[in-house]
Protein backbone atom coordinates (compact mmCIF):
# COMPACT_ATOMS: atom_id res chain seq x y z
CA UNK A 1 0.00 0.00 0.00
CA UNK A 2 1.50 3.24 -0.72
CA UNK A 3 0.54 6.39 0.76
CA UNK A 4 0.32 9.99 -0.89
CA UNK A 5 -0.18 13.00 0.45
CA UNK A 6 -0.13 16.25 -1.71
CA UNK A 7 0.00 19.58 -1.00
CA UNK A 8 1.08 23.39 -1.99
CA UNK A 9 -2.22 24.19 -3.54
CA UNK A 10 -3.52 28.17 -2.57
CA UNK A 11 -5.27 31.04 -4.88
CA UNK A 12 -3.50 32.93 -6.75
CA UNK A 13 -3.85 35.72 -9.50
CA UNK A 14 -3.58 34.91 -13.27
CA UNK A 15 -0.04 34.68 -14.40
CA UNK A 16 1.02 33.86 -11.09
CA UNK A 17 2.77 30.42 -10.21
CA UNK A 18 2.63 27.86 -7.66
CA UNK A 19 4.46 24.35 -6.49
CA UNK A 20 2.60 21.10 -5.90
CA UNK A 21 4.56 18.47 -4.03
CA UNK A 22 3.49 14.98 -3.20
CA UNK A 23 5.13 12.90 -1.00
CA UNK A 24 5.06 9.39 -0.81
CA UNK A 25 5.06 6.45 1.98
CA UNK A 26 7.77 4.29 -0.21
CA UNK A 27 10.43 4.63 -2.84
CA UNK A 28 8.69 5.69 -6.44
CA UNK A 29 11.45 6.65 -7.91
CA UNK A 30 11.86 5.38 -11.02
CA UNK A 31 9.10 2.24 -9.58
CA UNK A 32 6.04 3.81 -10.17
CA UNK A 33 4.57 5.91 -12.96
CA UNK A 34 3.70 9.07 -11.33
CA UNK A 35 1.10 11.50 -12.14
CA UNK A 36 -0.92 14.63 -11.55
CA UNK A 37 -4.78 14.96 -12.36
CA UNK A 38 -7.23 17.42 -11.72
CA UNK A 39 -10.85 18.12 -11.61
CA UNK A 40 -12.68 21.22 -11.96
CA UNK A 41 -16.37 21.72 -10.74
CA UNK A 42 -18.87 19.74 -12.77
CA UNK A 43 -15.85 18.41 -15.33
CA UNK A 44 -14.13 15.24 -15.20
CA UNK A 45 -10.92 14.49 -13.66
CA UNK A 46 -8.28 14.61 -16.32
CA UNK A 47 -4.56 13.96 -15.88
CA UNK A 48 -2.42 17.43 -16.11
CA UNK A 49 1.24 15.47 -16.35
CA UNK A 50 2.60 11.82 -15.41
CA UNK A 51 6.54 10.96 -15.47
CA UNK A 52 7.02 7.51 -16.44
CA UNK A 53 9.41 4.76 -14.77
CA UNK A 54 12.06 5.93 -17.31
CA UNK A 55 11.58 9.35 -16.45
CA UNK A 56 10.24 9.98 -20.19
CA UNK A 57 7.16 12.63 -19.43
CA UNK A 58 4.11 13.70 -20.93
CA UNK A 59 1.42 16.82 -20.58
CA UNK A 60 -2.10 17.73 -21.25
CA UNK A 61 -2.04 20.05 -24.24
CA UNK A 62 -3.23 22.76 -22.26
CA UNK A 63 -0.15 22.48 -19.66
CA UNK A 64 2.28 22.20 -22.26
CA UNK A 65 5.16 24.90 -21.38
CA UNK A 66 3.52 26.16 -18.57
CA UNK A 67 3.35 23.28 -15.79
CA UNK A 68 6.53 21.00 -15.49
CA UNK A 69 6.44 17.31 -13.86
CA UNK A 70 9.30 16.38 -11.41
CA UNK A 71 10.64 13.63 -9.02
CA UNK A 72 12.72 14.49 -5.80
CA UNK A 73 14.49 12.06 -4.02
CA UNK A 74 13.21 8.74 -3.75
CA UNK A 75 9.68 9.57 -3.24
CA UNK A 76 8.96 13.48 -3.74
CA UNK A 77 6.58 14.46 -6.66
CA UNK A 78 6.84 17.62 -7.96
CA UNK A 79 4.31 19.84 -10.43
CA UNK A 80 5.59 23.49 -11.02
CA UNK A 81 3.02 25.72 -12.09
CA UNK A 82 3.81 28.49 -14.28
CA UNK A 83 1.51 31.51 -16.23
CA UNK A 84 -1.75 30.04 -14.11
CA UNK A 85 -4.87 30.87 -15.94
CA UNK A 86 -8.27 30.89 -14.17
CA UNK A 87 -8.68 27.65 -15.84
CA UNK A 88 -6.69 25.80 -14.27
CA UNK A 89 -8.61 25.84 -11.12
CA UNK A 90 -9.58 22.90 -10.02
CA UNK A 91 -8.52 20.10 -7.14
CA UNK A 92 -4.90 18.73 -8.25
CA UNK A 93 -4.31 15.08 -7.31
CA UNK A 94 -1.38 12.96 -7.41
CA UNK A 95 -1.87 9.43 -8.26
CA UNK A 96 0.96 6.45 -8.53
CA UNK A 97 0.49 3.20 -11.37
CA UNK A 98 2.48 -0.19 -10.59
CA UNK A 99 4.68 -0.37 -13.93
CA UNK A 100 4.49 1.70 -16.70
CA UNK A 101 1.95 4.73 -17.20
CA UNK A 102 -1.27 4.09 -18.60
CA UNK A 103 -0.66 0.11 -19.17
CA UNK A 104 -3.70 -0.37 -16.23
CA UNK A 105 -5.46 2.05 -13.64
CA UNK A 106 -3.61 4.25 -11.23
CA UNK A 107 -3.60 2.35 -7.72
CA UNK A 108 -2.93 5.00 -5.42
CA UNK A 109 -4.16 8.14 -4.89
CA UNK A 110 -3.46 11.32 -2.42
CA UNK A 111 -6.54 13.42 -0.89
CA UNK A 112 -6.06 16.39 -3.46
CA UNK A 113 -5.28 20.31 -2.70
CA UNK A 114 -7.08 23.00 -3.90
CA UNK A 115 -5.60 25.40 -6.64
CA UNK A 116 -8.01 28.65 -7.17
CA UNK A 117 -6.60 30.89 -10.09
CA UNK A 118 -8.58 34.36 -10.19
CA UNK A 119 -8.40 36.68 -12.89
Amino acid sequence: QVQLVASGGGSVQAGGSLRLSCVASTFTYRRYCMAWFRQAPGKEREVVAAIDRDGSTTYADSVKGRFTISQHNVNTLYLQMSSLKPEDTAMYYCAAERGDCYTGPFDYWGQGTQVTVSS
